[in-house]
């Protein structure tokens, strides 16, 4: 399905059938497309959309993340994923901190489960970036 061009948020640049491809979710997900265009909220603003869809019509649950949440997300995961509970310190510089320390291994046991959908696309985002910030 292709992303709505009819909305708030204006897509730019699309993945359309995003539910084909949406990792272990991918047989069952309400996930149609992403985009990245101008902000519902602000039509000057950049944002990143995860496009929903009910089967009927658009999802008021659908998601718009302007891009430096996306990116401080991002960083939030690896640093989680990092995470030595027994230091204190935070890995990144959003000065995370930890509510629920026992419960840190399930994030860690979460990667480990689904690393053969997540790697591939932390080793392209590693690579985008490295090409990208040269």
């Amino acid at each position: 399905m292709k992303s709505p061009n009819n909305l708030g948020h204006k897509p730019i640049i699309s993945v359309n059938d995003y539910d084909k491809i949406d990792a272990q979710y991918r047989a069952d997900t309400d996930v149609r497309a992403l985009s990245i265009g101008n902000a519902q909220y602000d039509e000057d603003e950049i944002s990143l959309k995860v496009w929903r869809h009910t089967g009927e019509k658009w999802s008021r649950q659908s998601e718009e993340l302007p891009l430096h949440r996306n990116i401080d997300l991002s960083i939030l995961f690896l640093g989680a994923l990092m995470t030595d509970v027994t230091s204190g310190y935070p890995k990144t510089n959003l000065r995370e901190e930890i509510d629920r320390q026992e419960d840190v291994k399930h994030i860690k046991d979460y990667y480990k489960r689904n690393e053969k959908f997540l790697k591939p696309r932390l080793l392209e985002l590693r690579e985008k970036l490295n090409e990208f910030l040269v």
